[in-house]
């Protein structure tokens, strides 16, 4: 929360600066590597091409401080990367303009931005920057033979001994439970929303809960496998390709089950520069912007036209389609995560998980 405090101050006095300023623009963002890809694919090329100046302040998350800017009618920020979770419950709470999908990029064939863009990742008041997934990551080193290459192989500890990594939380760990246990994806929220469905995902997570070391944080995953504290975990895709492709380290991701989310942007609601914001959003969100942000980190673009746009990572050798959750091949069997199910669901799951846990 401090952090937080200290970044919206920092926002509110750039803003002060820039007000007598026509051609401004202050975003909100996320900062770190993430805020890093946006200043080269988003940033940068749009203040060359229109003038505006972007200026940027990083949040733990900025949909806290866009929260209380807009209840104490004091906006300064114009846009904000959040997640699809914020941006929904934000929306509905008032809290951010409406953004008219007529007013995005066509795709990279002419195709209307509604027809381009993945599903779901288009709302009312959000308009998706990236795809992340969450995903099974196993050490390579220590499967000199057979190598595990699907979700179950997770469960399986009589194929692939070892303690597992798993996110402290029901959310993403029932879906895949369901998933390992042969639920199609187009089924598991349909499955998770029947009683016998929730038994079902807890018992399957019985098989290996012996062998669970739990997680909190995103940074850990990487951490326990370099430390042999587990064999495979569950991980976000972004930390297991850094500690692969930055680190060297011997990681590889089984695409196979990965439950993917979006992030994005919105514009606060009497955001001081709506205009501009709004040309930002267009702007940025366009096939090829989206195209280069996946060079800079292993997030897929929202579009289905960008992809075929997408080069090497910024490192110069490593071809990023192949690492990314949009690309065609490794959305087999996926899942994208049903925000509005775990929105109704989320509180009691969540002690059914604790009460399961602590079982």
């Amino acid at each position: 929360m401090k952090r937080i405090l200290i970044t919206t101050t920092a926002l509110i006095g750039l803003a002060g600066t820039a007000s007598a300023q026509d051609k401004v623009l202050n975003v909100l963002d996320w900062g770190g590597a993430y805020g890093a890809s946006h200043a080269v694919a988003f940033n940068k090329p749009f203040e060359e091409q229109t003038g505006i100046k972007v200026i940027v302040a990083d949040a733990d998350n900025p949909a806290t401080p866009i929260k209380a800017m807009v209840e104490a009618g004091n906006v300064t920020a114009d846009v904000a990367s959040v997640e699809h979770a914020d941006a929904i419950r934000m929306c509905d709470e008032g809290l951010l303009e409406r953004i008219d999908p007529a007013m995005l990029a066509k795709g990279a064939g002419g195709e209307d931005a509604m027809d381009d863009f993945i599903e779901g990742t288009i709302g009312e008041c959000f308009v998706a920057t990236d795809v992340f997934a969450t995903v099974l990551a196993y050490d390579e080193s220590r499967y000199p033979d057979a190598k595990p290459d699907k979700l179950s192989d997770f469960f399986d500890l009589a194929t692939f001994p070892g303690k597992r990594g798993m996110r402290k939380g029901a959310k993403v760990n029932l879906e895949m439970a369901l998933l390992a246990d042969g639920v199609a994806p187009a089924d598991v929220y349909a499955t998770l929303g029947t009683p016998e469905g929730v038994d079902r995902a807890f018992a399957k997570l019985d098989t290996i809960k012996d062998q669970i070391v739990w997680w909190d944080a995103g940074s850990q995953p990487p951490q326990l496998l370099a430390d042999g504290e587990v064999v495979m975990t569950i991980a976000y895709n972004g930390r297991i390709f850094n500690a692969a492709v930055e680190e060297n380290k011997p990681f590889k991701i089984v695409w196979d089950g990965q439950v993917y989310e979006f992030e994005g942007w919105v514009i606060p609601k009497g955001a001081p520069n709506l205009e501009n914001a709004k040309q930002y959003v267009a702007w940025t969100t366009a096939p090829e912007p989206l195209a280069r942000a996946a060079e800079q980190i292993s997030y897929g673009p929202p579009r289905k036209s960008s992809q075929p746009l997408v080069g090497m990572f910024k490192d110069g050798k490593t071809e990023m389609a192949p690492n990314l959750p949009t690309t065609e091949a490794n959305l087999t069997n996926a899942l994208s995560t049903d925000v509005e199910f775990w929105v109704d669901r989320d509180g009691e799951l969540n002690e059914r998980f604790n009460a399961w846990l602590a079982n």
